[in-house]
């Protein structure tokens, strides 16, 4: 539903109070679609406060997930918020490849391509490194695999621990350049420059705050499943500003938000 079909946000019932959310495993099983249960949840709950996504993948990966975001949501934080979006209205943005330089950036592609052809793992399948504005998404298993590969690399990964090596790995050879590898999802790691985690669109909330007309949120809801430290909702999760809920799954979702809001 469009942006004029809700209150303003200075007039919905929580006005100082907005809700975000991480996509995979929060409003959707990993990969696939929201179902028509959270999304009449988003609906009903976007009339009582403000509400946004913040998510790692690209705004065309949150559409094939949650339909058309920038109608779902007020706020859409694409790449962390790399890439944001209130209502269509899009928001000042930055770029990863800007920050790190084309010469450091070909040496940590060069190396982490070099590591994966040599991992001995059950499956390879395509598309092992993942360029985005914000950052890059390093797969070991390919992002090409389906859904069925995806939970059995999962699985594996938690007793092989390959990606928490090629972590520690990159870490030790390139700290120097001021990046984070943050976990996330079940087949992949983000890597992206220091305080380009989710907290990231935190920075558009506080603009938000000092604009003529803006609304100052005070309150700020994050919900999450990766919220344990190294997993990539940790940094949001923790961070002062914000009131972080570990949930186990969409229907979860639903269950806080009910209880939270009176829905």
């Amino acid at each position: 539903m469009a942006a004029s079909s809700f209150p303003p946000l200075a007039e919905r019932e929580y006005k100082n109070t907005i809700c975000l959310f991480d996509v995979d495993g929060t409003l959707t099983p990993a990969r696939l679609a929201a179902s028509p249960e959270i999304l009449s949840t988003l609906n009903a709950l976007r009339r009582k406060v403000a509400i946004g996504s913040v998510g790692g993948s690209d705004l065309p990966k949150q559409a094939e997930q949650l339909g058309n975001p920038l109608e779902l949501f007020d706020f859409t934080f694409a790449e962390n918020g790399l890439t944001a979006y209130k209502f269509n209205e899009q928001l000042p943005s930055n770029s990863f490849i800007k920050h790190v330089g084309e010469d450091r950036y070909k040496e940590l592609v060069k190396f982490i391509l070099h590591y994966i052809a040599d991992l001995d793992i059950p499956v390879k399948r395509g598309t092992f490194i993942e360029f985005r504005n914000g950052m890059i998404n390093v797969s070991p298993i390919g992002r090409n695999a389906s859904t069925q590969e995806r939970n059995e690399f999962e699985a594996f990964d938690k007793e092989a621990k390959v990606r928490e090596k090629l972590v520690a790995e990159l870490k030790e050879k390139f700290g120097h350049l001021g990046l984070t590898f943050s976990i996330g999802g079940q087949i992949s790691f983000d890597v992206f420059p220091n305080g380009w985690d989710k907290t990231y669109c935190l920075r558009h909330l506080e603009d938000e705050g000092n604009k003529e007309g803006g609304v100052k949120f005070t309150t700020i809801h994050f919900f999450g499943d990766k919220t344990f430290k190294g997993g990539n909702d940790y940094e949001i999760f923790s961070d002062p500003r914000t009131v972080g809920h570990t949930v186990v799954g969409p229907e979860d979702t639903i269950r806080q938000l009910k209880e939270l809001f009176n829905l």
